[in-house]
């Protein structure tokens, strides 16, 4: 329901890779209302080739990740009532990564990344063995099923300053991944996976700003699991890993 004497005035990007603006916009304020139910109206009542991404609406899928007012958040997820009381808004895509046309930023860059980073994993048994066992009450385990979650919106890239000086940097989810995989015992690759997220790029990088951790919005902790590589390329190069 709308209040005829409340509106919000939106600044939302408009343009590509080569060029764009702030285009203002005057929505009427509404009750319970998210910022993607903000540029949903936007984009059909004022702007109809307004390009923005979103798909579940209920913070599952991460994809309607943006800019609100300069803050990387889940559109679906904040409501307007919590960043916009004095009633302006400002709307972009997400950063550090370039924009292919208004809210949609390519994650091109960020995908290739997490791949550099070991992202895929590869399984110690063939189909033709038995299933690995995993001991689910292990320090390992719990590390691993503490950043599992993480669903590659983007979200933690967009709020990393050092992504933003730093191309080489792997970023913060891409890393977040290793940190599983490191800590999957199933993972065939822990070698190679280590050292990908020691290379050039990679841990040594993290100045633990801590600006990941406090935008996940699933509560991953991406600063803690970089933390916990480097301890464990320590533990390696003094021989004292596994003990």
């Amino acid at each position: 329901m709308a209040d005829s004497n409340e509106t919000l005035t939106v600044r939302l990007w408009r343009g590509d890779a080569t060029e764009g603006d702030y285009h203002t916009f005057t929505v009427p304020r509404r009750e319970n209302q998210t910022v993607l139910d903000v540029v949903t109206e936007i984009q059909r009542r004022h702007a109809p080739d307004l390009a923005y991404r979103f798909a579940c609406r209920v913070g599952v899928c991460g994809s309607c990740a943006m800019m609100v007012n300069d803050t990387p958040r889940w559109t679906c997820r904040t409501h307007v009532s919590k960043v916009a009381g004095d009633g302006t808004l400002t709307v972009g895509p997400l950063r550090n990564m370039p924009v292919i046309r208004d809210l949609v930023a390519d994650m091109t860059e960020f995908f290739d990344k997490w791949q550099k980073a070991g992202g895929r994993f590869q399984g110690s048994r063939t189909r033709a063995e038995p299933m690995a066992e995993v001991d689910t009450t292990s320090k390992a385990r719990r590390h691993a099923d503490a950043s599992i979650e993480c669903i590659n919106c983007g979200v933690c890239y967009a709020a990393c300053d050092v992504v933003g000086w730093d191309k080489d940097y792997l970023g913060p989810a891409a890393l977040t991944r290793a940190w599983t995989l490191l800590n999957d015992t199933r993972h065939a690759d822990q070698r190679g996976t280590l050292d990908r997220a020691m290379d050039q790029g990679g841990c040594g990088s993290c100045h633990t700003q801590g600006n990941c951790m406090r935008a996940c919005p699933v509560g991953i902790s991406p600063t803690g699991a970089i933390a916990g590589i480097k301890r464990m390329s320590l533990l390696d190069f003094l021989g004292m890993r596994g003990r």
